[in-house]
């Protein structure tokens, strides 16, 4: 484990003359993690990052190998070996409330075609389940009904003993690449560029089998849908390869809104260059969601999206806000937002506040939610002007975290330690904030100074 403490950022060589990213001084003022520890245990790609409690979280990638760590100390807790391929998912299954024993257990699918259940106190086998004809791509705990789904090419129902309590038929030989659960004891589940509604039947006095419908297929998107998410108890967004982004009502599952036009079309571009611009899916393609109470944060290709539920618009965007796809945001507390990238970069930017009226104005081909899409210009006026005399945002960068070598595939967030980071260098980081840590070690001094009676002596 190695202990850095970095003055500033940096930027990646050769990056500044041949993109219009936005950059960094050294001097960032706003940016609290000023030193990082470097963790090594895995030895290929880190995928997977899931957090245990408020001070452990575990590890999973292409080696096969579980690794659970104290997130304050970057300690190596647990290393857990038991499958023989890459992990393809990781999820965590809590004890019910009602359970005097905690006991959470951690879920672990692979290409191996199997799913082993871990206990994450001790790191030992719980089980293994080996009788899946498919890779196990995505695992999901319904925490109200007790029992784990795993998705594949089909779908699979089983409680805390490990139980299968009842599955569908072949689905598809893509298989279900997501799933969340949404109201009325359904689930959605993303296959191909299809959704499928189910739902899940528990056992009644007339009966005593569980059962899983299959209740509807939404075909609205075109092409593959790469991310799923629920916005709310009442909604879910859904993002596509060629950027088809769809909000979902999780009632009646029909669609709120819609939009595909995830690039500006500027006054100088021809028509063939708008063709050609269109053209470039990998930059449109909607790797990764997150959302609070007001607003859903897309990352869109290399860029980042905020797209306002109650306005029904985007209101601030970064349309290059990494050299390469952002594969994976977060929201943070006091109005921040972290994504990473392919580009092997971590950053951090900030939601403010702003004045249309006084700042390029929001096109309105992104999200043309409810139809307001490239209209004529006359039409278009009175919809320019209500933009331009409303609030809206920016994203600002006030962060600029180098540390990997390769792509971070994603990261955690803990309040009080830090930042987690993990990546296609092997390498695992944890980011701590500066300040805090050279607090707490003259603290720690102080206390040790005193127990041994040289703080009295010194004074």
């Amino acid at each position: 484990m190695l202990r850095w403490l970095i003055g500033g950022g940096r930027e990646p060589q050769g990056l500044a003359e041949k993109s219009p990213l936005q950059t960094i001084g050294e001097e960032q003022t706003q940016n609290p993690y000023t030193e990082l520890l470097v963790l090594k245990a895995h030895h290929d790609i880190v995928r997977f990052l899931v957090q245990l409690d408020d001070y452990r979280f575990a590890s999973a990638g292409d080696d096969g190998i579980v690794v659970v760590w104290n997130a304050q100390t970057g300690e190596k807790l647990l290393e857990l070996n038991g499958h023989t391929q890459k992990i393809t998912a990781i999820i965590t299954f809590p004890s019910l409330e009602s359970c005097e024993e905690k006991n959470q257990l951690i879920l672990t699918a692979s290409a191996d075609r199997r799913v082993i259940v871990w206990d994450s106190d001790t790191g030992r086998q719980v089980q293994r389940i080996s009788c899946f004809q498919s890779t196990v791509k995505c695992l999901t705990v319904l925490q109200r009904l007790d029992v784990w789904l795993s998705g594949g090419n089909d779908l699979c129902v089983w409680n805390r003993k490990l139980d299968l309590l009842c599955k569908t038929g072949h689905l598809s030989d893509t298989g279900i690449s997501a799933l969340v659960e949404i109201p009325k004891n359904c689930v959605v589940a993303a296959v191909g560029k299809e959704l499928i509604i189910f739902r899940l039947v528990a056992p009644t006095e007339g009966s005593l089998e569980w059962d899983i419908l299959e209740i509807k297929h939404l075909l609205d998107h075109q092409d593959n849908i790469l991310s799923l998410i629920n916005v709310n108890d009442l909604s879910f967004v859904t993002g596509s390869h060629i950027g088809e982004l769809i909000i979902w009502d999780a009632l009646d599952w029909t669609m709120q809104a819609y939009e595909r036009n995830f690039w500006d079309p500027s006054p100088q571009l021809d028509t063939q260059q708008e063709i050609k611009l269109c053209q470039k899916s990998n930059d449109i393609s909607i790797h990764h969601f997150t959302c609070d109470e007001e607003n859903v944060f897309a990352a869109v290709g290399r860029g980042l999206y905020v797209y306002n539920l109650h306005m029904k618009r985007v209101i601030a965007c970064q349309k290059t806000a990494h050299d390469s796809s952002v594969l994976h945001i977060a929201k943070l507390p006091n109005r921040q937002l972290i994504s990473c990238s392919e580009d092997g970069s971590v950053r951090i930017w900030e939601l403010r506040e702003k004045q249309q009226l006084a700042a390029e104005p929001v096109p309105t081909g992104f999200f043309n939610m409810w139809g307001f899409g490239r209209v004529n210009k006359q039409a278009s006026q009175p919809v320019k002007k209500q933009q331009e005399n409303a609030t809206s945002c920016s994203l600002e960068l006030i962060g600029d975290l180098i540390g990997h070598s390769s792509s971070v595939e994603m990261f955690l967030y803990f309040e009080d330690h830090g930042l987690v980071t993990c990546s296609a260098d092997h390498l695992i980081i944890l980011w701590k904030n500066g300040e805090r840590e050279s607090g707490l070690r003259s603290l720690r001094l102080f206390q040790k100074l005193e127990e041994n009676g040289d703080l009295y002596l010194a004074v």
